[in-house]
């Protein structure tokens, strides 16, 4: 399998993840979504902003767009739509580009104003590795706030499913 292939199966689970992630949240009032964890971020609504954050800051460093951060300020119900957007136009930019892109490199500014270049493939790898590091501290914090019916949201899963 090429790595234009294995990028492009990685942002396809990625958003079909996302959306099985989206399914959990959408029927939760506020008082769950808002409710304090210990975790890297302290509640669901929180960490689902920060993947959606890293997401599209990601997706505009790989377009060259120029945003300021963070790219997200307000979550609620229906924005849960406008992360699976972010999450689908990654999978769509991706599947637009050629081998040739993804061994090429991009140079950006991190939130904290450093440069940096970084190879194409490995941008695309570690933002779906990081989104997929918070969605498995989501279902944690799920468990914590007592609701047990839970997806997979594993790799395999989504290989079995789709293959």
């Amino acid at each position: 399998m090429s790595e234009l292939s294995l990028l492009s199966q990685y942002t396809s689970y990625n958003l079909w993840a996302n959306k099985r992630i989206a399914g959990l949240l959408l029927p939760l009032d506020t008082a769950i979504l808002d409710k304090e964890v210990k975790s890297s971020f302290t509640s669901l609504r929180k960490t689902v902003m920060h993947i959606w954050d890293a997401e599209l800051a990601w997706l505009n460093r790989l377009r060259g767009v120029a945003f300021k951060w963070p790219p997200t300020a307000v979550f609620s119900s229906p924005a849960i739509n406008d992360f699976l957007k972010t999450s689908e136009a990654f999978d769509t930019y991706v599947k637009g580009k050629d081998e040739a892109y993804f061994a090429a490199a991009t140079s950006y500014k991190d939130s904290k104003g450093n440069d940096y270049t970084t190879v194409n493939s490995g941008i695309v790898m570690h933002c779906m590795n990081h989104s997929t590091f918070h969605r498995g501290q989501i279902v944690t914090m799920l468990r914590e706030t007592g609701i047990t019916q839970l997806v997979s949201t594993d790799l395999i899963t989504y290989l079995r499913e789709t293959t």
